[in-house]
């Protein structure tokens, strides 16, 4: 057992991996052919308390650490079941509710969280903005008890199934960065529609959408904190996505090693497994000491971050590096498989296409690199 893990960690890790293994596992190729995960799954996960482990018990909630969260993710990666938007839901909206919203605000969405009903995204991006918030278009003007919300956004996780959105608008259109707040908006909104479920190349059991907001109106009691602090809300919990993305990374590079040499001793070439040819045993070694090294570093990240103690760069750090690891490491365990990697019954071909947007999401590589230069 990990140092960072208690006994309740792992007991509740093989809960979870049992729930995965019977009512998601057997399902996951159909619900890749649908391009969402039905309602039904989210119920059923929070029926058992899997859903936003985290909050404390008065909305629903378990009311235990970010390790219980991390066992949920690595689970979730170990068996690639890249459908699962738990984490965007559980770790990253709820938190900015628990955080920013009123009390009465957290009375009425929390619980419906909690028990699954009510899905939860985040709206930052939008069309040709990517990661600068400065260029941010959508605006919310204030009228009255209520905001005027209007402007659209892209690639937003759990878009589809959301039944409320966090949305990033621009109240000081003047002041960049300085001048957005975050509001939450829920589905049914009048102004508010949801675009196409996007088609992307992985990740095909994930619902991702796109948003609209014209003239929606908001109650001034669903925004967030302070009028014009968004952007700092936005940069204080980003640490925790960017931990949840290296901790999926570790975990998915470990599963798919052992998969891939389970698979080089069993497949013939030439008349011996391809484990047996120096090359093959050389890329596996080779692979076997980078994750085991990124392990223990990402491990002492979460220990650091359930003390909260992980700071920004530190963050930073393990999200370059898990996915850049993860995509290098993916593609020579397809290499290994020949032929059959590319087959999506064997799973490193869908683990290897679901990788790529780990480079990209939670803050891109290179602008990893800008706030780690930044420190320097």
């Amino acid at each position: 057992m990990r140092d960072v893990m208690t006994a309740e960690h792992e007991a509740f890790r093989d809960q979870f991996r049992r729930f995965l293994e019977k009512e998601v596992l057997p399902y996951h190729e159909e619900w890749e052919s649908q391009g969402f995960v039905p309602r039904s799954l989210w119920l059923r996960a929070g029926e058992l308390g899997f859903l936003c482990p985290m909050m404390p018990e008065e909305y629903g909630g378990s009311g235990v650490d970010f390790g219980y969260a991390a066992v949920v993710l690595e689970e979730i990666a170990r068996l690639n079941l890249s459908g699962l938007g738990f984490t965007m839901h559980s770790d990253i909206v709820a938190p900015y509710l628990l955080a920013y919203a009123t009390n009465e605000a957290k009375k009425n969405f929390l619980p419906r969280m909690a028990r699954g009903e009510t899905i939860g995204a985040l709206a930052m991006t939008e069309p040709g903005t990517g990661s600068d918030a400065k260029a941010m278009r959508t605006e919310a003007r204030r009228d009255g008890d209520d905001y005027i919300l209007n402007g659209s956004k892209t690639f937003i996780t759990n878009g589809y199934n959301c039944g409320l959105v966090i949305v990033a608008a621009k109240t000081n259109p003047q002041a960049g960065h300085k001048g957005i707040s975050l509001f939450v908006v829920e589905d049914g909104t009048p102004g508010f529609t949801k675009g196409r479920n996007l088609k992307k190349i992985g990740l095909a059991a994930q619902d991702t959408a796109e948003l609209f907001f014209q003239d929606a109106h908001v109650p001034a009691m669903n925004r967030l904190g302070e009028e014009n602090q968004g952007f700092y809300y936005l940069m204080h919990e980003l640490a925790q996505e960017r931990l949840s993305i290296a901790l999926r990374a570790a975990a998915s590079m470990e599963a798919m090693l052992e998969k891939t040499i389970t698979y080089t001793k069993e497949r013939n070439v030439f008349g011996k497994p391809i484990f047996e040819f120096q090359n093959s045993k050389f890329k596996l070694a080779e692979a076997k000491a980078q994750s085991e090294m990124f392990r223990v570093f990402v491990d002492d990240c979460l220990a650091k971050h359930l003390r909260r103690e992980l700071t920004p760069e530190r963050a930073a750090m393990a999200k370059l590096l898990g996915p850049e690891m993860q995509n290098r490491l993916l593609d020579d365990f397809l290499q290994l498989h020949g032929g059959y990697g590319y087959m999506s019954e064997y799973g490193i071909g869908r683990a290897w296409i679901d990788a790529r947007v780990m480079r990209i999401y939670g803050g891109s590589s290179e602008i990893m690199k800008e706030i780690i230069g930044r420190s320097l």
